[in-house]
């Protein structure tokens, strides 16, 4: 339980790295036959889960100068005989490890904690019988174990996560033939162009259509040994930028690439549009807060985990704000949207739950009291940022679930605060 005063932050911070990014170069290295070192990576919760799958299945991952760099060696991998990965709370490893392990000759089963084990993967596990490997899985739900070889061959997905299509991307290169994939339905698409990203990298022959709906990738390729830098997470940013947004400060973050494929660096523009000033400045970014924010209507389709902190900013700024078009929030660690009416309503915020989003009715002022961040790491750094402009203290209920991307959250946010 954490008690956040009102106040209003101002300074300079340095975000950590990319969750995303450090978990692909992690999967990538642990497939790639010698040893890979990742400069900066994330430390958290949800790369350490992925660490530790990665170390059942016989890969070695070590950290040195004070975790600045991991060395991966995959040369005692894959496994000789079947085993079981604890994937934690970390549904990128999930989603992602589960295809690359469909590419192994032997059973690997994928788990994790209870929330994980509510995150769907029907889609998925189709997807990767329809290229040839063996997939048991709980009616659609984690735990589920592959078998492989992965043989190729056409698949058409639905994927109300990304993270499908990512996931067989990855895989695809090592299956035994070559692989089409017709996505159905695609939300998120900036996180897939991540992943193509290192798929230029690592020289993988593949076609991707600008619209990322169709794909076609070579099989018999391999991935081979790297050294890469993990710049920063503009996902764990955007509370910042927030905090400046509602408390008409300006706050400075640095170790952010501005030319990276993330996608949820879109967060500077809806600010910009709800009033804020934006500068750059090399790997720098100021986000400075207007007198008043106003509110409006985005599209968070591609930027999902923008919802909770963008329902708090809305909540401060003045007018109805419309936050649309984003189903798939109801299927992260939580039901988002449905929690992020619930807090707002614990906070004294009037706001509407819709199927695919929440119109939140901004009076410029946002309560105090006792908020439920439902252990989603997310909300709770989003309640936070709620103390910015808030008539009174914030008591969170459990501060700690923002160690699965962001363990350093509450210091750095405490740094800013006057």
């Amino acid at each position: 339980m954490i008690r956040l005063e009102p106040s209003s932050p101002s300074g300079t911070v340095e975000i950590p790295a990319s969750k995303s990014q450090t978990i692909r170069a992690l999967l990538i290295a642990a497939f790639a036959k010698g040893k890979s070192i990742i400069r900066h990576p994330l430390i958290s919760a949800d790369t350490l889960s992925c660490v530790n799958a990665l170390r059942a299945m016989g890969v070695s991952v070590a950290f040195s100068y004070g975790n600045a760099e991991a060395y991966v060696d995959s040369s005692s991998f894959p496994p000789a005989e079947a085993v079981t990965v604890d994937a934690g709370n970390s549904g990128t490893t999930e989603y992602l490890l589960l295809p690359m392990a469909a590419t192994l000759p032997v059973p690997v089963t994928i788990t994790g904690d209870e929330q994980l084990r509510k995150r769907p993967l029907g889609p998925l596990a189709e997807a990767l019988r329809a290229l040839g490997a063996r997939v048991e899985d709980n009616g659609g739900f984690p735990p589920a174990t592959v078998t492989g070889p992965l043989k190729g061959g056409h698949a058409a997905i639905e994927c109300r996560t990304s993270q499908y299509l990512s996931g067989l991307l990855l895989a695809a290169p090592m299956a035994s033939g070559n692989t089409v994939i017709d996505c159905t339905l695609l939300y998120e698409k900036p996180y897939v162009s991540l992943t193509s990203g290192w798929l230029e990298k690592e020289g993988i022959d593949f076609t991707l259509s600008p619209d990322c709906m169709h794909s076609e990738i070579r099989g018999g390729q391999s991935y081979r040994p790297f050294d890469e830098y993990i710049g920063g997470d503009y996902s764990s940013a955007s509370f910042f930028f927030a905090a400046a947004a509602i408390a008409g400060t300006s706050i400075t973050v640095t170790g952010l690439d501005r030319n990276d494929r993330q996608g949820d660096k879109a967060i500077l523009d809806i600010l910009r549009e709800m009033g804020c000033s934006i500068e750059w400045n090399g790997n720098a970014v100021t986000v400075t807060g207007p007198e008043k924010l106003r509110g409006g209507t985005f599209d968070l389709n591609a930027i999902p985990d923008t919802l909770p902190v963008l329902a708090i900013t809305a909540a401060a700024a003045h007018g109805d704000t419309h936050l649309a078009n984003v189903p798939q929030a109801r299927i992260k660690e939580t039901d988002r949207i449905a929690c992020m009416h619930a807090s707002l309503a614990a906070l004294g915020v009037e706001s509407e739950e819709e199927p695919d989003g929440l119109v939140i009715h901004g009076r410029g002022r946002i309560g105090g009291g006792n908020a439920k961040g439902y252990g989603d790491h997310r909300i709770i750094m989003a309640l936070a940022v709620a103390s910015c402009k808030a008539e009174s203290a914030i008591v969170i209920d459990d501060e700690r679930a923002a160690d699965v991307t962001f363990p350093t959250f509450f210091t750095l946010f405490s740094s800013l605060r006057r």
